[in-house]
């Protein structure tokens, strides 16, 4: 059986009369990079929270890095808060290895790994500027790596990629499966689909406070049946006719889902009918696809990020 980083089962946590997490389970094996999705305010930052132990749960248990008490771990662990904050007249390889000190990292050793993390990132330019010269993007990387320059087992990331460009999204990618490759476990949360479908080996799919999904990106994804795009050599009004209730015109090509015996019969009777093939795909649905159908299309009315 794979051995857990992180476990727990039932877990609650009430906010006056709201519960923010209504009995959430998770379990993210030792080694992976695990994603927990979710629109905002569906709980995922409360649940990591409770499971690092910064706050308690009101109901149910959890175990981290093999203890029940999350805090005896803190120094084997790295965490990126959805708040950012990094004191802005240090320089930033002086504020790694402050970081890295504060879970027990010896300060020499700290500022040669930071220099070392600095180069890596492609921030090696900015080793001794201070962090109010930086950037927000760069400013926010330059926090991550502080939260692995003590090499943690397990490295805990709340909407690391918020407001960050397209090329510091990349460094961060990279950061993340270097972590991985190292052997550290990967958690983050994240309503951004396009980052957990390229990083995520295993997801969770948090709505309501609850867990509505748990298991792999393909898992979700076969939760809605594969479309087929198909162009014909002649087009024509009656086509939409042969094909499937659902099919959709888009320019001179259809989309419509896979029959369930297959589209091999229904090209057959396009080809026969002389309409020909002149193009066919056959298209896999994607995760925000998938997560729409789990979490809900009403429950995504005000995220416009978790298109992206």
């Amino acid at each position: 059986m794979q051995q857990l980083a992180v476990s727990a089962s039932g877990l609650v946590k009430r906010f006056g009369d709201r519960r923010a997490v209504d009995g959430v389970g998770i379990a993210v094996p030792k080694g992976l990079i695990y994603g927990v999705l979710g629109p905002n305010g569906a709980g995922k930052t409360t649940t990591l929270r409770m499971l690092l132990g910064i706050i308690e749960p009101d109901e149910g248990e959890r175990t981290l890095l093999g203890s029940r008490f999350p805090r005896d771990r803190s120094d084997q662990v790295g965490y990126l808060p959805e708040e950012r904050g990094l004191y802005p007249n240090m320089k930033c390889r002086e504020a790694i290895a402050f970081m890295g000190a504060l879970r027990g990292l010896p300060w020499a050793t700290g500022r040669k790994r930071a220099g070392e993390l600095l180069e890596s990132a492609g921030l090696g330019h900015a080793a001794d500027d201070k962090i109010r010269k930086l950037s927000k993007g760069m400013a926010q990387l330059v926090q991550l790596l502080g939260s692995v320059v003590h090499e943690p087992e397990l490295l805990v990331l709340d909407e690391p990629f918020s407001g960050l460009d397209p090329v510091n999204q990349e460094r961060l990618e990279l950061l993340i499966r270097g972590q991985r490759d190292r052997g550290a476990t990967i958690l983050f949360s994240t309503h951004v689909m396009a980052h957990a479908e390229r990083l995520c080996e295993r997801i969770s799919v948090i709505a309501g406070g609850k867990v509505r999904f748990e298991g792999t990106v393909d898992e979700a994804r076969a939760l809605l049946p594969l479309r087929a795009r198909y162009t014909p050599h002649h087009d024509a009004d009656a086509i939409g006719a042969m094909l499937p209730d659902d099919a959709v015109r888009e320019g001179g090509s259809w989309r419509f889902t896979m029959p369930d015996g297959g589209i091999e019969a229904l090209l057959v009777r396009l080809i026969d009918a002389g309409h020909g093939i002149s193009g066919l795909s056959i298209e896999r649905p994607g995760l925000h696809d998938a997560f729409v159908r789990i979490v809900g299309a009403e429950a995504l009315a005000d995220q416009p990020e978790t298109i992206a």
